[in-house]
């Protein structure tokens, strides 16, 4: 049997803030369709987990936890769900709190769950072949097996889900988070800084992106938020695996969030439109197209090149339609819109995803111009529900998503490529013509029902990894 141990701070359907969860969630159940192996899942037991799960958790033990000089208490659960076990570390004071980011010590409570996980592996009876960190709240796990070989000849697989976001902590708490000598500042240290991303970069064995494009664009000092350097020494370890999405939940034929059912009629699309609308306030307009954004409220997703263009795109006969929550300046921008455009726009300020997927089954185009995407899962969704993605040309939209060519009928939606709200209009009145254009929509739409980006090629690429790291992995 091979065992394959994911560490993760979050994880569908347990715990989820974002595409992280769904990643987690969904690859070890891909995995699982090759024999001879063992995929376990360990992450945080946060307050936020529903009942409906915590109700299912089984104790297996407690132990302590050396944190510097500190020692803390940890308690081990598991559950089994779809075939696949999950252990949940728990600890009052770190985690019984509403939310699971965004606290002023987050750095300290995922080095506490590192060294709980390093230190749950005496406390299981499974002894992992591979150990595969997810994004820096597992960076320092990554490193201290490194260092502290805690199971015999256990290999390292770290997946950076996106490079903005590191784990950075002052320098001088080294002692007060660790029992090793000072030789191993080195390897966690960048830029004067403790940083659990850097520290998994320094360490792993194997390191992955999510999509062959950004794994080549963090790099590029444009993209890498400063660990270009590292990623240039370790260059040929680092590998791009484009995420998938699991094709059995988001499917438009029993998706039980949709108002109608189907397949790729688009009578039915029409006819969740009309229930959408009705429902938010939006009047239905047989001819216009509706455009959609379903994304985080934030700079990344390309907002200030929307809000460049918006308002003159909306002089023509379409419909807007966005949902999300963020920065300020977005909802206010957002909502000031949908307030002086009532026949044409609807800001939903919110995150729902039964209403996410109602979007997904309702509009003719959805809209992704991000300023970077290390792969994006929402235009992977888009094209499930029949609906023509518009992606700036960057990481995974990059990968995912071909501009229709009208002369060679290729292509599953429109791209453009400079970061510049001119060539995002350009290509929106191109969506436009093209649309009225019956037989060209037509086409692109057969295109876009034959893309498809289930996990069962990313699967078999992590496999490849797993095996080149451990050659006694045999998979059926």
């Amino acid at each position: 049997m091979n065992n394959i141990l994911f560490v993760a701070s979050e994880c569908a359907p347990f715990i989820k803030t974002g595409g992280l969860a769904d990643v987690v969630g969904s690859l070890p159940q891909a995995l699982k369709q090759y024999e001879k192996q063992d995929v376990r899942v360990i992450l945080p037991l946060y307050d936020e987990m529903d009942e409906e799960w915590k109700n299912q958790l089984e104790y297996l033990c407690s132990f302590d936890v050396q944190l510097g000089w500190r020692t803390q208490e940890a308690h081990l659960f598991t559950l089994t769900y779809n075939q696949i076990i999950y252990y949940f570390i728990s600890n009052d004071y770190y985690f019984t709190r509403k939310g699971i980011y965004g606290y002023y010590d987050d750095g300290e409570r995922f080095v506490f769950f590192s060294h709980a996980v390093i230190e749950a592996l005496k406390h299981i009876n499974y002894k992992p072949q591979i150990l595969h960190g997810h994004d820096w709240q597992t960076g320092i796990a990554i490193a201290l097996a490194n260092i502290l070989q805690p199971i015999e000849n256990m290999k390292t697989v770290f997946t950076i889900h996106n490079i903005k976001y590191q784990g950075v902590m002052p320098l001088d708490i080294y002692e007060d988070f660790f029992q090793i000598g000072r030789e191993h500042i080195s390897g966690m240290e960048w830029d004067g800084m403790l940083n659990c991303l850097k520290s998994a970069l320094f360490h792993a064995d194997k390191i992955t992106t999510v999509s062959p494009s950004y794994a080549e664009e963090i790099k590029d000092p444009y993209y890498s938020e400063g660990l270009h350097p590292v990623l240039h020494e370790r260059s040929g370890d680092v590998i791009g695996v484009i995420n998938g999405i699991d094709t059995r939940e988001y499917n438009p034929s029993t998706d039980p969030s949709l108002f109608v059912n189907y397949r790729s009629a688009r009578s039915k699309k029409r006819e969740n439109r009309i229930h959408l609308q009705r429902q938010i306030g939006l009047p239905f307009k047989e001819d216009s197209p509706l455009y959609i954004i379903v994304t985080r409220l934030v700079e990344q997703k390309g907002l200030h090149l929307v809000q460049h263009i918006l308002e003159e795109f909306l002089e023509q006969d379409i419909q807007f339609i966005v949902l999300g929550t963020g920065e300020a300046e977005f909802e206010g921008y957002f909502a000031d819109i949908a307030y002086r455009y009532p026949e044409k726009a609807s800001a939903l300020l919110t995150f729902d995803e039964d209403l996410a997927r109602q979007l997904y089954a309702s509009a003719d185009f959805f809209l992704m111009p991000s300023k970077f995407e290390p792969c994006g899962l929402s235009q992977l969704i888009s094209l499930q529900y029949k609906t023509v993605p518009i992606v700036r040309e960057t990481g995974g939209l990059k990968d995912t998503i071909s501009p229709y060519n009208e002369l060679t009928g290729e292509g599953n939606g429109f791209s453009f490529t400079n970061y510049n709200a001119h060539d995002l209009l350009n290509v929106l009145h191109y969506s436009l013509e093209v649309y009225h254009n019956t037989p060209a929509w037509n086409y692109l739409l057969k295109n876009v029902g034959k893309s498809q980006f289930s996990w069962k090629e990313s699967a078999h690429q992590y496999v490849t990894i797993y095996e080149s790291q451990s050659p006694e992995l045999v998979y059926g």
